[in-house]
């Protein structure tokens, strides 16, 4: 039995050797794939295939992906690197959306820096299309997708086989390394001949992030909704006057943006009452796709939002008033939270406007 895996891995990850008596795993191509988690249409692929080879299975997967998509590029920037937890999580970047094309010819460059380096993830997705391509850092590449004939098909026509009992080198203890980690003169080319600052993983990832306008997104709010969720939402959204003006757009899109509105919320809100009224109305938007669409895509929007609604619960004082909602638009039942109260940390903007509608007085 060879002593060494089969697979050809990136640069950046190298398997401990085994517990002397155990057998040597043994790596190879291949595929399996299953039904995404809380979804009911869409299946997740997890492939494996030499380093060398990524590139172009990328450009075929890429080949059958939307006109536009966005681009996620996952590392340990400086504030992660210099935390003092035992294992500091990467921050998520995405880029917004963007033509598919411009995206690559953005990355070309990188792309074998990206694919080496053990402490960086990428990846492209299109929320409204139910789609998504991500090689993390563990450097697995996984498809989540409504169409899983057409990746079975793509991947049988390049040699790649299905296989349920595939390893992956997380089924074994690993080490993640830098590009910069390794010594110079191992590096094959092109790396070899780059700067330091080239092979740094923190610089380029922040020159990627720089080229597309990339913006960090928590790590804590990662959902998926699959294309089938996106068009059910479309028709409610549609058939609302008030909110068919949103119907065309990405709901993944706008669940981000309320995730953002609170974390401004929580910082301190600059903006004035309106400003801060459509952030709310935002949150109207979404409370009306939960209350009428199925059980199953009704707790699945719920849960996503938990986290941001607790949170932004937590921001509000003066919780016995009531900021009365938009005369049009608002869901009618239920006690929205939202419009209790009034976030403790304002900007004049907001104030100024909350004193001229009489906010503070008894």
């Amino acid at each position: 039995m060879s002593s060494a895996p089969s697979l050809q891995l990136p640069l950046g990850l190298r398997l401990w050797p085994p517990q002397p008596g155990s057998p040597t795993p043994i790596y190879t191509e291949g595929y399996v794939f299953g039904p995404l988690e809380n979804t009911t249409d869409s299946y997740r692929f997890s492939i494996m295939v030499d380093a060398d080879r990524i590139p172009g299975l990328l450009a075929a997967l890429v080949a059958r992906l939307p006109e536009e998509m966005f681009f996620i590029l996952e590392y340990y920037d400086n504030e992660a690197a210099a935390s003092q937890e035992e294992n500091p999580a990467p921050t998520i970047y995405y880029s917004p959306y963007l033509p598919t094309a411009e995206i690559l010819e953005a990355i070309e460059s990188y792309l074998p820096r990206l694919i080496h380096d053990g402490f960086v993830g990428f990846g492209l997705a299109n929320n409204r299309e139910g789609i998504e391509i991500f090689y993390s850092e563990e450097k697995v590449l996984t498809c989540f997708t409504g169409n899983h004939l057409r990746i079975t098909d793509l991947l049988e026509s390049r040699g790649i086989r299905h296989d349920p009992h595939l390893l992956f080198p997380t089924d074994s203890g690993h080490d993640h390394l830098s590009l910069m980690c390794l010594p110079r003169r191992s590096l094959p080319a092109p790396f070899a001949e780059m700067s330091d600052s080239d092979l740094d993983y923190a610089c380029f990832c922040e020159e990627i992030g720089d080229l597309l306008d990339m913006y960090p997104v928590a790590d804590d709010f990662a959902f998926f909704l699959s294309k089938k969720e996106q068009d059910q939402i479309e028709a409610l959204l549609i058939a609302h006057p008030d909110y068919e003006e949103f119907a065309e757009e990405d709901f993944g899109g706008l669940l981000l943006d309320w995730s953002d509105f609170v974390s401004e919320c929580v910082a301190g809100f600059e903006g004035d009452l309106w400003e801060y009224r459509q952030g709310l109305r935002l949150r109207d938007l979404i409370e009306f796709v939960i209350s009428e669409t199925t059980p199953a895509l009704a707790e699945k929007i719920r849960e996503i939002v938990a986290e941001s609604d607790e949170r932004l619960r937590e921001n509000l004082v003066d919780r016995r008033k009531r900021l009365d909602p938009p005369e049009e638009g608002a869901p009618t039942g239920g006690n929205l939270f939202w419009y209790q109260g009034i976030v403790r940390n304002q900007g004049a903007p907001l104030r100024r406007d909350l004193i001229r509608q009489g906010w503070y007085q008894s």
